[in-house]
C-alpha cells in the first residue's frame, strides 16, 4: 500500500502496519448496523440473452418530475429575491415562496434518498428514510402556517429580524 504511494517500509514495521491497517479497511467496505439486500453481479437478473424487463412507469417519478421540480426552483428565484429588492413583501407572495421552498427541500432529501438509499438494496430502511422525510415536511409544514398566522410579516419578515443590524 505504501509502496503505491512511493514511500518503503522497513521490514520490521510491515507486520505492524498491516494488522493495524487491514481493519479498518474492512469495516469501510461492509456495514456492521444497516443489513443490506443482497444483490445479484453487475446488477443483472437472469442471463444476457433475456429480454430486458422495463419497470412500471410511476406518476411521481421520471421526466415529468423532473421538469416540475425545475420549474419550481425558476419560479422560486423571483419570489425570493423581489422582497429584498422592493423592501417589502406581501402575505400570499410569502406564503407561495414558503411553499414552494418547503416542496423544492423536499424534492431535493427525497432525490437523495433515491439515490444513496436505494429500495432494491436497503429495502425497509429505504420507506423508512422516506417516511422521516414526510414527517419532518408536514412539521415543517405547520412552521410554516404558524409562522405565516402570528408573525404579521411572514418568512421575510423573520429573515429580515435575524439579518438587521439591532440598535442598542
Amino acid at each position: 500500500m505504501l509502496t503505491r504511494l512511493g514511500l518503503s517500509v522497513r521490514p520490521a514495521l510491515a507486520p505492524v502496519l498491516r494488522s493495524t491497517i487491514r481493519p479498518t479497511s474492512q469495516i469501510a467496505y461492509r456495514s456492521l448496523f444497516i443489513k443490506t439486500i443482497p444483490q445479484p453481479p453487475g446488477n443483472i437478473i437472469g442471463t444476457v440473452n433475456d429480454a430486458y424487463a422495463t419497470p412500471p412507469p410511476k406518476v411521481f417519478a421520471g421526466s415529468r418530475h423532473w421538469t416540475f421540480e425545475r420549474l419550481v426552483t425558476i419560479g422560486l428565484t423571483p419570489l425570493v429575491v423581489a422582497p429584498f429588492i422592493t423592501g417589502t413583501s406581501s402575505a400570499p407572495i410569502d406564503a407561495v415562496m414558503s411553499s414552494l421552498l418547503l416542496y423544492h427541500c423536499f424534492a431535493g432529501f427525497e432525490n437523495c434518498i433515491a439515490d444513496y438509499i436505494p429500495a432494491r438494496v436497503f429495502g425497509v430502511w429505504h420507506s423508512a428514510a422516506l417516511g422521516l422525510l414526510f414527517f419532518g415536511t408536514v412539521i415543517a409544514g405547520y412552521g410554516i402556517y404558524v409562522i405565516e398566522t402570528t408573525n404579521n410579516e411572514g418568512l421575510f419578515g423573520l429573515f429580515k429580524k435575524i439579518w438587521t443590524k439591532q440598535k442598542n
